[in-house]
């Protein structure tokens, strides 16, 4: 492998496994693919280091796009001044809107998006797309904030009064406040007896029984039978475990404790109010509403909460080339997205109201995605420029506003985000599947996490298993398991291939180049890892 296919980090041999191989060569292919279709010439990075020695008399072509500026290896040659890039002319309403760290890269200029180190093709050229300029890919970490803003950027949606059943996956709308002590009463933590002053004492024939009314007061010396939960008679002073407890042949209960601690006032006794008091806030507004929120509400007397509805959204899987049942056959291959997305966004906090297969038909696209009413509508595949790509045409046709097109990520680089109208987006995925796992990992998940209300995890990373290969100049998420404190790169990680995401727990971001082993890494969890399958 050539430094331009970038070396796995740490190895001297810069060995790759047979699926990293796979996954960077069907990158860059493409890449250069794209590149000969829109004219735009070669585009791989350089494959050295070193820089390069300016030649005298270079061949000049009307066709070649002009080469980059090479360092001067001289202090006696002087470095030629890069000349200005046009600025991209606007395309139907499609401009991308600032972003966080632009005032930072005026600053501190960094490499034009997709540009290697010492030299080679920037890869911004590649942004002609039908016969228009594009704009420079957005950086990852400035994706995803600008995903977030476009879902903060519109009012706070009414909350709504769910049902305790139908609540699980949704937004408090407001802070969840204790209904009544908890316990509200005093309560026996253990089966045994109840028992009032010292002992030995004597057992009543009843016994106490959760769920029962309150039973009579104890005197000193008496006992009764009692059960976990159930209420604890008045002037009682403690619970005797039954394992603790032993009665003689008169029927008189004694203590089986060792004399140095005995039995202790209060022992075994959950007194009122312990857990909360009513009027206590037990969860703020925001809270995410888990299995155990519900027990919690329940407990605390809720029958409805106030929570902040799901946003609504709908997938358009693109692609005459999909079958939805049997076997791949005759160039034609299984859908892979249409079962996958619409569980996936559910877990990110999203109502999936429609899923339509559209195939490769323009007018088609146009009509659902003008007629849609979901929040955030989500399309596969169709987002780079081949002749049956039409999401960017369509929403020209739309004048919606673009606010993310292209992401500096392996696998995903094409993935987009428009504001079609206020108050929807829309996120286009590429079609190859892990490919549009990281677009919704970078642009879906942020923006719908604020629409449902959600906050944001918090960011943490681990340490590396294995020494991990890294794109040229781009972040790549690589699907990761985790075991023993340690993230472990997963095979079968090219853009096409779900193996290697379905048995992973997270995705690592790796930066440019790579990474080594137990060099620390930011980790997306995936949302079934923290919340399960049916939020």
């Amino acid at each position: 492998m050539t430094a331009a296919r970038g070396t796995r980090a740490g190895r001297p041999d810069g060995e790759l496994t047979t699926a990293e191989e796979l996954a960077l060569a069907e990158d860059l292919a493409m890449d250069e693919a794209i590149a000969l279709v829109r004219g735009d010439g070669p585009t791989t990075p350089a494959t050295s280091t070193t820089p390069a020695t300016p030649t005298t008399s270079p061949a000049p072509t009307t066709s070649a796009a002009p080469a980059a500026p090479t360092a001067s290896t001289s202090d006696s040659v002087p470095e030629p001044e890069p000349e200005p890039e046009p600025e991209p002319e606007p395309v139907l309403g499609l401009e991308p809107v600032p972003g966080p760290g632009r005032e930072e890269s005026k600053k501190e200029p960094r490499p034009t998006p997709g540009s290697a180190p010492g030299g080679g093709q920037p890869h911004a050229r590649r942004g002609a797309r039908h016969g228009h300029h594009r704009a420079a890919a957005t950086p990852w970490p400035e994706a995803r904030a600008v995903a977030a803003r476009a879902g903060g950027g519109r009012a706070r949606r009414a909350p709504v009064s769910v049902p305790l059943d139908a609540a699980l996956g949704l937004t408090l709308a407001a802070p969840l406040t204790a209904l009544t002590d908890l316990p509200s009463f005093d309560t026996s933590a253990m089966d045994g007896w109840a028992v009032a002053g010292p002992g030995p004492w004597t057992v009543r024939a009843e016994g106490v029984l959760a769920g029962h009314a309150e039973p009579a007061a104890l005197t000193d010396g008496e006992a009764v039978r009692i059960a976990t939960g159930a209420r604890i008679p008045q002037d009682a002073t403690a619970v005797l475990r039954s394992e603790h407890g032993c009665l003689d042949d008169r029927g008189r209960l004694h203590t089986a404790l060792p004399a140095p601690s005995g039995l202790t006032h209060g022992q075994d006794i959950r007194p009122r109010g312990q857990e909360c008091r009513s009027g206590d806030q037990l969860l703020p507004a925001g809270a995410l509403v888990t299995p155990a929120v519900l027990g919690l509400a329940a407990a605390a007397g809720y029958d409805t909460l106030a929570a902040l509805p799901r946003p609504c959204a709908e997938v358009l899987v693109l692609g005459d080339e999909l079958l939805t049942t049997g076997l791949p056959r005759e160039g034609l291959i299984r859908d892979a997205l249409g079962p996958m997305l619409p569980p996936w966004l559910r877990a990110l906090g999203a109502d999936v109201t429609d899923v339509r297969r559209l195939g490769d038909d323009a007018e088609a696209l146009y009509r659902a995605i003008s007629g849609s009413d979901a929040d955030v509508i989500v399309t596969t595949g169709g987002t780079a420029a081949g002749p049956v790509d039409h999401v960017h045409p369509i929403l020209g046709r739309l004048g919606a506003k673009l606010l993310v097109d292209g992401v500096e990520a392996r696998p995903g680089h094409p993935m987009l985000l428009a504001r079609v109208k206020e108050g929807q987006h829309l996120v286009g995925l590429p079609g190859n599947p892990l490919a549009a796992v990281s677009g919704l990992l970078t642009l879906a998940g942020p923006l719908l996490r604020v629409l449902a209300g959600r906050a944001a995890p918090e960011p943490y990373t681990l340490p590396l298993g294995e020494d991990v290969h890294g794109h040229p100049y781009d972040t790549r998420l690589v699907p990761v398991a985790l075991r023993a404190g340690l993230a472990v790169p997963l095979h079968y990680n090219g853009p096409a291939m779900l193996r290697g995401i379905a048995a992973a727990e997270a995705l690592a971001v790796v930066p440019p180049g790579g990474a080594r082993s137990g060099q620390e890494l930011e980790l997306l969890d995936l949302p079934w890892s923290f919340t399960g399958t049916g939020i």
